[in-house]
């Protein structure tokens, strides 16, 4: 039976280190209260004048990926991009990162999901690797948020939130009966909320897209309801990740590690503890990062490895909740 497996995973990081004491500098804030509401001690921002731009990084993250999994760029059927922030209004990140690679000609496709960006776009490429139309796909989460962020003390709420990078893994056919490969995919959305967490504009709603009475009054930047993302996520988090493990018919003491995106500590913390699962088996690296919205999970999931997190034949649970609200997971059998 055709199965997809992950034959390859890499991050990219920009170099530029911004701790919660810069933050400081720049608006009424501290170290303390980002640290004790948030769990970030720093994040990273892109060089844009140096290049450092969305299609750039995940370019470099997918280079990685495919040194990994022994492929070359020219192996690569398609590729599906997630991302809030790709380099242009038009077209997606996924037509640019083609010229970064030198791969021009196959399909691309962007996926604007947010914070699940990633999971759906790994739930994409399942589909399409089972179906038999493909045998390698590129999937790639990368975020600059660090251009569209309010910098000031009237957005400090969001704005310490969110940091720069990209992820990316390859997706391959697989013929084996070992078990390996992507088990279940659950994907979820209720619109209802899609204003709780939000940027307006520009958008297509307005004519025209963007105006100077948006610039002053904040509908350019992220607006975020807090207390009602935290109460959603906490309970969302658990019940999709159950719903995964319901389909495998396996039990939470079976997960090797859960991966969830990286939103904030408190909420993994939450849904460590609702699911009663020890703290070594829920990987957080979001004191290092920050909210890399779609790039999160691979960038976690490329760290996990490093570490030894993950080996052959580990259960490995990805979840993710955002904007939209969406919710999604993926239960993979490494």
């Amino acid at each position: 039976m055709r199965k997809s497996i992950i034959t390859g995973v890499g991050r990219y990081l920009p170099e530029n280190v911004v701790t919660n004491s810069d933050l400081e500098k720049i608006m009424d804030t501290s170290d303390q209260w980002i640290r004790e509401r948030t769990g970030i001690v720093e994040r990273r921002f892109a060089d844009l004048e140096n290049g450092e731009t969305t299609s750039y990084m995940g370019a470099q993250a997918a280079k990685k990926a495919l040194e990994m999994a022994g492929l070359k760029a020219t192996d690569i059927d398609f590729i599906i991009f997630a991302t809030l922030s790709p380099d242009y209004f038009f077209p997606g990140a996924g037509c640019p990162l083609q010229v970064h690679l030198d791969i021009p000609g196959i399909g691309a496709m962007d996926i604007r999901n947010q914070c699940t960006g990633f999971v759906y776009a790994l739930a994409t490429a399942d589909q399409f690797i089972k179906s038999g139309m493909y045998n390698h796909i590129l999937v790639v989460g990368a975020e600059v948020h660090s251009s569209g962020l309010n910098l000031s003390t009237e957005g400090r709420d969001v704005a310490v939130l969110f940091g720069d990078g990209a992820g990316a893994v390859v997706v391959s056919a697989y013929e084996g009966n070992d078990g390996r490969g992507i088990l279940t995919s659950h994907l979820h959305a209720d619109g209802r909320f899609a204003k709780q967490l939000w940027v307006e504009a520009p958008g297509a709603s307005f004519r025209p897209h963007i105006t100077e009475e948006m610039l002053k009054n904040g509908k350019v930047y992220p607006y975020m309801n807090g207390r009602y993302v935290f109460k959603h996520a906490v309970t969302r988090f658990p019940e999709v990740i159950m719903e995964a493990l319901k389909t495998a018919q396996v039990n939470i003491e079976d997960v090797d590690l859960v991966i969830p995106h990286q939103a904030n500590q408190r909420i993994t913390e939450a849904v460590q503890m609702r699911l009663g699962l020890p703290k070594e088996k829920v990987f957080s690296n979001i004191h290092k990062y920050g909210n890399t919205t779609a790039a999160s999970i691979p960038i976690a999931m490329s760290e996990a490895l490093e570490q030894g997190l993950i080996k052959e034949g580990n259960l490995i649970c990805l979840a993710a909740f955002g904007s939209g609200f969406t919710w999604a997971s993926s239960l993979i059998r490494w």
